[in-house]
């Protein structure tokens, strides 16, 4: 259909396939993320550097309330960013570009329905198996009753990110001032524990995600176990050592320390 559409407008066309096998678990996350890798490989060998995508305003709302039900922390609750770069593919940078996120999608079908261009409705979008069908189908209907609209969400998640921007200065700042980089590659990395004490909590907790994910050998933290640990941190009365993603943390009265753990022994 695609096909058909693209060559009547003149424009090259080129259908990506996904063959791997499909996953039993999380079908909806691998397919995304495979259609994202397909399209980066394409993009990167056709030479551009930009992939667009046609989500919309209500896209925006699904996203903010199916991160929420996930316990997701400011940064996912702020959704999906207008333009960003693209975390998949080889070294060269595809930022993903979403043009309509502004738009309602009630708005996009009737001006295809206008220019009389036709589109497929994914059958999966109305598979209450899923998640987001059912936050789609069930629970945005009932908030827009209360006047919690698409277009609410999707304002909510604007002004998050707002948030979200004079944190992430705020976390910079304090890197630059208590641990410059460049970091050692496995550690250790140190902060001065009286400095780090003094921090506000969202900026200490995401300087502290960072060393660890840095440090250790696991990615990034889960928010909840990050939480945890700086908690019983800011309670500790003592010298106190945990391991979380790979990472040894520290606590001693003078400085605070985040660096490879060692081996589990068997």
């Amino acid at each position: 259909m695609v096909k058909r559409l693209a060559r009547r407008l003149g424009v090259p066309h080129r259908t990506l396939r996904w063959r791997d096998g499909k996953p039993r678990a999380g079908l909806q996350e691998a397919a995304r993320r495979a259609r994202y890798e397909l399209l980066a490989e394409a993009a990167t060998g056709a030479g551009l550097a930009h992939i667009v995508t046609a989500h919309t305003l209500d896209d925006q709302a699904e996203t903010v309330l199916f991160r929420l039900a996930r316990g997701s922390g400011l940064y996912g609750l702020a959704g999906m960013a207008r333009a960003a770069p693209l975390p998949i593919g080889g070294t060269r940078a595809i930022f993903l570009v979403r043009p309509l996120l502004h738009l309602p999608k009630a708005r996009l079908i009737a001006t295809l329905n206008a220019a009389r261009i036709p589109y497929a409705e994914d059958p999966s979008n109305r598979d209450p198996r899923f998640t987001r069908t059912r936050l789609r189908e069930e629970l945005m209907p009932a908030l827009a009753r209360e006047g919690l609209d698409a277009r609410g969400l999707a304002r909510l998640a604007a002004r998050l990110r707002r948030a979200e921007q004079a944190i992430a200065v705020a976390v910079e700042a304090a890197r630059a001032a208590l641990a410059p980089p460049p970091w050692p590659p496995r550690g250790p990395v140190t902060f001065a524990t009286v400095a780090f004490a003094g921090l506000p909590a969202e900026v200490a907790l995401r300087l502290l995600g960072e060393a660890i994910a840095h440090a250790g050998d696991e990615g990034p933290v889960e928010l909840a176990k990050l939480e945890s640990l700086y908690e019983a941190l800011a309670q500790a009365r003592a010298r106190l050592r945990r391991t979380l993603a790979g990472a040894l943390i520290t606590l001693e009265s003078e400085q605070l320390t985040v660096e490879r753990a060692p081996p589990r022994r068997r």
